[in-house]
């Protein structure tokens, strides 16, 4: 199985930071990271360090954002599937950054302005923040495998292992609203009808469970 599973299981979202500054040897790693992903995913991400009037207005102090000073902003040019492709090449970069003993907290609305440079005909989509957690989070209360897919006795243990992966996304106010269904080796997913930040939700749990299934074992219906 993709070691990355170990890293989703350890992930959690953390709001509150202690103020420590990320030093230049992880920046660098996480900025050529996010380089590979803006080229994959035709994207705009940017990230800040050591910036801290993002995350010091009063809609983070509603969203109880403590000491945050570093953050990531998922861009890219107006499109129909901009926000799930920032969804899904986000969660990789959100991977990444626990990988290297940092934490993170996808934040839709609870934020300021950030520091994004957009071209013409790009828009911010959403912020993710990032730094040095107070404490390694907590997992929140989750859906069963019942409740978000068509899996069964019968069902190959990739798909089972996928949507595992899936349930341990991050969702927006933890809404959990997409369903899997398997037909052969064909695997589709929808989201939900009404619901904030539907689309980039359904980034993320697409590559949850491209994680947890394994790439060669399917095809996207």
């Amino acid at each position: 199985m993709d070691n990355r599973m170990e890293l989703i299981r350890a992930r959690h979202s953390v709001r509150q930071y202690t103020g420590q500054e990320i030093p230049g040897e992880v920046r660098a790693e996480l900025d050529a990271c996010a380089e590979e992903l803006n080229c994959r995913g035709d994207l705009h991400i940017q990230i800040f360090y050591e910036e801290p009037d993002c995350f010091a207005s009063r809609l983070a102090h509603y969203g109880r954002f403590e000491n945050c000073r570093n953050y990531i902003v998922m861009a890219g040019k107006k499109a129909p599937d901009l926000e799930e492709r920032c969804g899904y090449f986000g969660e990789l970069l959100v991977l990444k950054a626990q990988e290297l003993g940092l934490n993170t907290c996808w934040a839709a609305l609870t934020h300021g302005k950030s520091r994004a440079v957009l071209a013409e005909g790009e828009t911010e989509v959403i912020v993710i923040a990032l730094g040095y957690g107070k404490t390694q989070g907590s997992p929140r209360k989750s859906k069963t495998a019942a409740d978000v897919s068509n899996l069964s006795g019968g069902s190959p243990e990739w798909f089972r292992q996928g949507i595992e992966a899936a349930l341990l996304a991050p969702t927006a106010v933890n809404q959990q609203k997409f369903r899997f269904t398997l037909a052969g080796n064909k695997v589709s997913v929808k989201p939900g009808l009404i619901g904030a930040c539907l689309r980039i939700d359904l980034g993320i749990v697409k590559c949850h469970f491209e994680i947890g299934a394994g790439k060669e074992h399917f095809e996207w219906a």
